[in-house]
């Protein structure tokens, strides 16, 4: 298969292009450049702002500052050898020729290039949903009757998807662990037969940071891989740059930031890309979880203000914690000293991006996280109850009866999630006094409303 990706080099047209010359000794007279999307994988002083700034601009089809969107699902060639070229993998991106937009499209391979540079990898490709991103990926890499070690603290969905339906689907069987135990992690890990190690940056709900570099030295002792979900951390944390092998994300959360659209993204080796895009056995080309070439247009627009947005989004989460912690609330933020990962988020981190813009309130119940809840979006208005994450207002919800609803009352236990966590992906919109007066005055309200009888009328 042809080489992935010299986006220095993509256009967004087949056409006017011919079949290249083939000299006698049967190769291309001018021979193919190195890639010149490789970025090193830095493990010290790399800003993602910087990075990302450092990509290649994108111009549009007549000189926009924007790019163009190729919104075309199939290319035309000038000559016909070129689509059986395509289609054999003798031909593709790099020598600016697309077959068919499920394989690669111009836009979406724009988007990949940014995404690369944000995380410090060689290449990467967007998909049509985070989920998507992490099934392909993990069958790709895993295969049937493999096996995973994954963190006990996930995503619900993801968690379902690695306990439930990859067991039936295909029998890749995880063990579930306490990734900061890394003796257990290393007595799980079975020779010849686990290919992955999967964590996410900071665990989604619980809020629990992953040791990246130790896992990452594990995982190249051990010859296996290191796939980090970094949703609820981009810009704050680079975990390629920390030694992971993969890194994916739900680019619907802070990387959109609106909330409009689904999508995500897989970040590694050009390899990696390759085999996924393989015609023979590529996961992501035989099961077409492919982007829109309108939405990676929509975030490719949205990168460059990123760095900004999740500034704002630490601020206001730590200015948050600290005065929830005051009011003497049970919060768990990983900004707060007394959070037990403070230190290491603090040692593995990006300057200046601070700790994230996730919390959790623990209310101890449901009854109560709910009734706290329903006066800060209907009587206040601080917030919205909505799962996701990421949007410029706050979103809020109850972990375990809505995106935790996938692990058993036991696993969510392990996870640290209790019937009355609230989690709290903190926006920018107001001002923080503003929507700090709103907090306090729901908070005041609920307090004040009359305690239901029982049946005993007490």
């Amino acid at each position: 298969m042809a080489e992935l990706i010299n986006f220095a080099k993509v256009s967004l047209s087949n056409v006017n292009k011919h079949n290249p010359k083939v000299s006698e000794e049967g190769g291309e007279q001018n021979q193919k450049e190195e890639p010149v999307t490789t970025i090193t994988k830095h493990f010290h002083e790399v800003d993602p702002a910087a990075a990302l700034a450092s990509a290649r601009h994108e111009f549009g089809e007549h000189g926009g500052v924007n790019m163009s969107i190729e919104a075309s699902a199939t290319f035309t060639v000038m000559e016909a050898d070129i689509l059986r070229r395509l289609c054999v993998g003798e031909l593709g991106p790099n020598e600016d020729y697309f077959v068919y937009s499920r394989q690669f499209n111009p836009t979406v391979l724009n988007l990949g290039r940014q995404m690369a540079a944000l995380e410090g990898t060689e290449a990467a490709y967007c998909t049509a949903s985070g989920m998507s991103a992490i099934t392909v990926v993990l069958l790709q890499l895993v295969g049937a009757g493999g096996h995973v070690v994954a963190s006990q603290c996930l995503y619900g969905g993801t968690h379902a998807l690695l306990s439930r339906f990859l067991v039936h689907a295909c029998g890749i069987k995880t063990t579930f662990v306490d990734m900061n135990n890394i003796e257990e992690v290393r007595s799980e890990i079975r020779a010849g037969e686990t290919k992955v190690l999967y964590v996410e940056t900071m665990s989604n709900p619980s809020l629990v940071v992953a040791n990246i570099p130790v896992l990452a030295a594990v995982a190249r002792e051990k010859g296996i891989k290191l796939i980090v979900d970094n949703t609820f951390t981009p810009m704050i944390v680079s975990p390629a740059r920390l030694g992971a092998d993969v890194v994916v994300h739900s680019l619907s959360k802070f990387i959109s930031g609106s909330a409009d659209v689904i999508a995500g993204a897989i970040c590694g080796e050009t390899r990696l890309v390759n085999s996924l895009t393989n015609h023979q056995d590529g996961a992501l080309m035989l099961t077409g979880p492919t982007m829109n070439a309108k939405v990676a247009f929509e975030i490719s627009e949205r990168l460059p203000h990123l760095a900004l947005r999740m500034k704002e989004h630490s601020t206001r989460a730590m200015a948050y914690a600290t005065r929830m912690k005051r009011l003497g609330l049970k919060v768990i933020y990983p900004g707060l000293p007394d959070h037990p990962h403070h230190s290491l988020l603090s040692s593995i981190g990006n300057p200046e991006y601070g700790y994230g813009g996730m919390l959790c309130l623990d209310m101890g119940t449901e009854e109560r996280a709910n009734n706290l809840m329903q006066h800060l979006q209907n009587v206040t208005q601080f917030g919205l109850m909505a799962v996701s994450l990421g949007y410029y207002e706050t979103l809020m919800s109850c972990s375990g009866s809505s995106t935790s609803t996938e692990l058993l009352p036991e696993e969510c236990a392990k996870a640290g999630i209790s019937p009355g966590l609230i989690r709290m992906s903190v926006g920018y919109s107001g001002t923080l006094e503003q929507r700090w007066a709103q907090f306090e005055q729901a908070l005041v309200l609920m307090q004040q409303q009359p305690k239901k009888l029982n049946a005993e009328g007490y």
